[in-house]
């Protein structure tokens, strides 16, 4: 199944059901008036949304409407916690190669991983608001799992039973901020704004052999400003599954449900495939020419993330945003 949340209803909207073509969509509240509560209690509640995904696929139910991704918030608008890991090699590779770096051995075994914004997430089609194009400003198109309540200690066998969900993020980087922060040994603070996730996001099952070991094998495609700029696949070069990933963070504690796991960059060793972030492009830039030519967003700049089906169709419906320059008070 496939669900949304509308932007009516209060800070965390309405919970929808969409069909799978995402052209029509209809409520959800009588069975639980949020994602968030759906996931609280989602072994009781997921079956319930299940059968009306069928009965709205079949045009069976009463309420069936048209949908307007435009209408749609995230469909967390806000989660508990949102975790970004690092798990594509080759991204790793580059970031480290292009400041002279080695990638470190533990890296291999040891997942990078931070704490990502969560208290609130753009809309898919919501613009991006930045104060300053100097700050650097970066897309990074990724994968996302949400999770029901997992435990401490769970094993990457036991962890890929509690994904749940499956959708996309435009997770938001304000590059030339990163480096003071890194420096300080403390992590990201202000170069980390909010993210966008995908309209829409789905069951595993939905996906078909596309989701097998945790892992989501589709290429994903990123526009800016309507020109073609990548689209690697995320099931290649996957250092770390979202088993993997959760089994990390979960060693000293629990998730709860609706916590969001991100992949980090989508990036394939074959660079024919285009790149997720321009941080990546530039890197491959100063590695072959030692100097970066590709400049980071301005205003007025659109981004575009979406990943297709076999048969050329959307799963999760299309991020698109705008920078705008956001005027302080």
């Amino acid at each position: 199944m496939k669900l949304a949340t509308l932007k009516t209803g209060g800070r965390d909207g309405s919970l929808i059901v969409v069909s799978r073509d995402l052209s029509q969509y209809v409520s959800a509240e009588s069975i639980a008036a949020t994602l968030q509560l759906a996931l609280d209690d989602w072994d009781t509640i997921a079956p319930r949304l299940n059968a009306l995904s069928e009965q709205l696929n079949n045009a069976q139910c009463d309420g069936i409407q048209e949908l307007d991704i435009q209408a749609l918030a995230s469909p967390l608008p806000r989660a508990y916690e949102f975790l970004d890991g690092s798990a594509y090699l080759p991204h790793v590779e580059r970031v480290r190669k292009a400041r002279g770096a080695e990638v470190p051995e533990s890296f291999y075994v040891d997942p990078f991983m931070y704490q990502a914004t969560s208290g609130g997430f753009l809309a898919p089609l919501e613009d991006i608001p930045v104060v300053s194009k100097d700050y650097g400003i970066d897309f990074e198109s990724e994968v996302i799992v949400v999770t029901d309540d997992v435990p401490m200690g769970v094993t990457p066998e036991a962890a890929a039973d509690h994904i749940q969900l499956i959708g996309l993020v435009n997770d938001v980087s304000l590059r030339n901020l990163i480096p003071a922060e890194l420096a300080k040994g403390f992590g990201f603070v202000q170069s980390k704004p909010r993210s966008a996730l995908s309209p829409v996001l789905v069951t595993p099952d939905e996906l078909g052999d596309a989701w097998r070991d945790s892992v989501l094998h589709l290429p994903l495609l990123s526009t800016l400003n309507g020109e073609f700029f990548g689209n690697p696949d995320a099931g290649v070069d996957m250092q770390f599954n979202f088993a993997q990933l959760l089994a990390h963070v979960t060693k000293t504690r629990p998730l709860c449900a609706g916590a969001i796991m991100g992949s980090g960059t989508i990036a394939n060793q074959d660079t024919g495939r285009g790149a997720s972030c321009l941080a990546e492009k530039r890197m491959l830039e100063i590695i072959a020419n030692g100097k970066p030519e590709t400049e980071f967003m301005k205003f007025g700049d659109r981004i575009h993330i979406d990943m297709l089906d076999n048969n050329g169709k959307s799963i999760f419906g299309a991020i698109e945003q705008t920078i705008v320059q956001y005027q302080l008070s």
